[in-house]
């Protein structure tokens, strides 16, 4: 049962998940992690987005603190050593970049598969704002109800 997870979810996080297969919250469960394997079994293969560019579907989404790794294909073997992706570290939008991600260092890492992601374009990934509260235009606060 879900011999796929097991090459792009770490061994923590897939650990709790089973301990929920065994709580009251089972069907929620089982129904999220049958669709999460069923995202990654047709995820695109290497170069089969190459024509798409920057509107390739990101299709998982892994973090650790502020880093984000954002999956676009997958590998073609069945250990996934590597992946094609988009790579912001530390919240470092400006070195941020494109290129080979090794899934299984990431969970060997114990970074987290974000299970709720919902693939998108990568360029909604890469245009993704990263605003502090001094860099919100003026009109963000007119707009907010601040008690």
């Amino acid at each position: 049962m879900f011999s796929t997870l097991i090459h792009f979810i770490s061994t923590s996080q897939l650990s709790a998940l089973q301990s929920n297969l065994k709580s009251e919250e089972r069907q929620y469960f089982l129904s999220l992690l049958n669709d999460l394997e069923d995202k990654i079994l047709h995820m695109p293969k290497p170069y089969e987005t190459t024509e798409q560019g920057i509107d390739a579907p990101v299709s998982l989404h892994y973090f650790k603190g502020s880093s984000d790794w954002y999956i676009v294909e997958k590998d073609s073997s069945e250990e996934q050593l590597q992946a094609f992706g988009y790579a912001c570290l530390n919240g470092d939008k400006i070195n941020a970049e494109m290129g080979y991600i090794n899934i299984e260092e990431l969970i060997k890492c114990d970074v987290e598969l974000d299970l709720y992601w919902e693939p998108t374009a990568l360029r909604n990934v890469i245009d993704k704002k990263y605003v502090t509260l001094e860099e919100a235009p003026d009109e963000a606060y007119e707009s907010a109800d601040f008690i």
